[in-house]
């Protein structure tokens, strides 16, 4: 298989080599230049390109297409050459559906023949209709292609009666002609596809193109898409990234993407954008992170990842293939129970930290609370000072615990390190662990830490006891959507999140409070 010719790029670089691929999809931010950038890699291969868009293919053309081996071009070639097909064809669908009958017609009267010579060897060969059909009940499970009177009739499971080609859903209609079409390309073909998700619904996408992909494994698809989820499902798919286009030279400035460990749907996702990207713990439905953040950082893409530690490595890699794409990008993971040095050695590699041990924690700091209390008309000095004291007391009941857990979590790490070392024999490794408790020294630090938790609650330290309290219940348990009028802890969160969302003096003080508390400082505000 040729290797595709690639537009000229800007800079007078040398346009790159592709692998070999079956698949290419071409990506990029709106107004790039990718429409532009694969109407040149149409000309460029023009002798093999075969360009399909489902926008016209039911509705009459306004111009027909000149193209070697178009679908307009194939119907003009076969009225030419059969007197009986049919001229009143005014799409493509139409002229699609007229050739697969004359296609058949053609077949039937070979067979007819061959069986008058005594040469037909009892196997029938599949057809181009065949082979449609066989794609439509594979995509449409239940649902039939009739051959009826000279005419292709559909059964559905929706209803008894045959239908014609024009009272299929727009979505049926598309399904038709892509399946159609791609039978009548070329050998070894380029098709170029505009938009293959349009019209088409999620149910059907994946299965439709790895259907049609099956049936022409000889030729090479080109698909200019916007959709994430179908240029990601593409398994043996290389992606040129379009980022800008430069008319007067009719030159681009592109990249083939070869990710390597960043998963192909994400960084196909956000080089769509501009910003700054931000991942978070969390998903993107249900996470209280996935609500809240994009409101604070305002400026960022936000993608929600799952665990800390996809966010810590996404961001890692991300930031690695930076002459890729140009992006800031950050994570933001929570406090949990890291240490002090943990933290910063985050922070260092652009995983933000807040100053509260969890994302609940932020609904609970002290200017939130104040802020949410006067929103709601209640005295913010009543409000924060029970809430406060409900914490405090909830902390002195669990601080203890929570000395245990942090232990165990450090202790956790450091065993991690070193059990990592190298040993010559086991007996090595069964000393190197039996010394590790004297390494580790647990006990040391949870006195340490207890003694640390203790002069929280005797100083009445607040924000301290916020930075390492992991108790997910105790935004419920300390009354503060009570207080402000709410029924329960989610409708609190949703009144937070409804402020910001409001805008105004009170989502500007909320909005602040939280980027003071993963220290967002003036100078990195507009990187974030």
């Amino acid at each position: 298989m040729d290797t595709l010719k690639l537009p000229p790029m800007t800079g007078g670089r040398k346009a790159p080599v592709l692998p070999e691929a079956r698949q290419l999809s071409i990506i990029g931010a709106g107004g790039a230049g990718k429409t532009r950038f694969m109407d040149e890699l149409i000309r460029l291969n023009g002798q093999r390109a075969y360009c399909l868009s489902a926008v016209s293919a039911p509705f009459p053309e306004r111009e027909e297409s000149e193209r070697p081996g178009s679908i307009d071009m194939l119907f003009r070639e076969a009225v030419a050459q059969q007197p009986y097909m049919r001229t009143d064809a005014v799409s493509e669908l139409d002229k699609l559906t007229y050739m697969l009958f004359v296609d058949e017609f053609e077949a039937l009267l070979s067979l007819k023949q061959e069986r008058r010579d005594g040469r037909h060897n009892g196997r029938l060969k599949p057809t181009r209709l065949d082979r449609l059909i066989e794609i439509w009940e594979r995509v449409f499970p239940g649902n039939h292609i009739v051959r009826t009177k000279g005419s292709m009739m559909f059964s559905t499971t929706s209803g008894d009666d045959l239908i014609g080609v024009g009272k299929l859903s727009q979505s049926e209609q598309t399904v038709l002609y892509y399946a159609a079409a791609v039978l009548y390309a070329m050998d070894n073909a380029v098709i170029f596809v505009d938009t293959p998700s349009l019209f088409l619904h999620p149910s059907v996408l994946n299965n439709l193109w790895n259907s049609i992909e099956e049936l022409r494994p000889d030729c090479t698809f080109v698909y200019n898409s916007v959709d994430v989820e179908f240029v990601s499902s593409r398994t043996r798919n290389v992606c040129i990234w379009v980022k800008s286009y430069d008319a007067e030279i009719n030159a681009w400035d592109y990249e083939v993407i070869q990710p390597g460990n960043l998963n192909e749907d994400l960084f196909v996702d956000l080089i769509g954008t501009r910003k700054p990207v931000l991942f978070i713990e969390g998903d993107a439905r249900h996470s209280i992170d996935a609500r809240l953040y994009p409101l604070v950082f305002t400026d960022c893409t936000v993608r929600p990842l799952g665990s800390c530690d996809k966010v810590i490595e996404t961001t890692r890699t991300f930031n690695d293939l930076k002459n890729m794409h140009h992006l800031e990008s950050r994570g933001v993971v929570d406090r949990d129970r890291r240490t002090d040095p943990e933290v910063e050695y985050l922070r260092r590699k652009s995983v933000m930290v807040p100053d509260v041990a969890e994302v609940e924690n932020i609904f609970l700091m002290e200017e939130v609370v104040r802020t949410m209390a006067k929103r709601r008309r209640r005295n913010p000095e009543k409000v924060f000072g029970k809430v406060q004291r409900a914490v405090l007391g909830e902390f002195r009941r669990k601080f203890d615990e929570q000395a245990l857990q942090h232990v165990r979590h450090r202790v956790k790490r450091m065993v991690e390190c070193k059990i990592d070392a190298r040993f010559s024999c086991i007996t090595a490794m069964e000393t190197h662990l039996r010394s590790l408790i004297n390494m580790l020294r647990p006990r040391e630090q949870y006195n340490q830490l207890r003694a640390e938790f203790q002069g929280y609650i005797n100083s009445r330290d607040y924000a301290g006891i916020l930075k390492v309290f992991n108790h997910k219940p105790m935004l419920g348990d300390c009354g503060v959507a009570q207080m402000l009028g709410y029924k329960h802890k989610d409708d609190y969160i949703a009144g937070v999140i409804g402020a910001l969302k409001e805008g105004g003096p009170d989502a500007d003080r909320l909005r602040e409070a939280i980027r003071r508390c993963f220290r967002v400082t003036e100078d990195n505000k507009k990187r974030n």
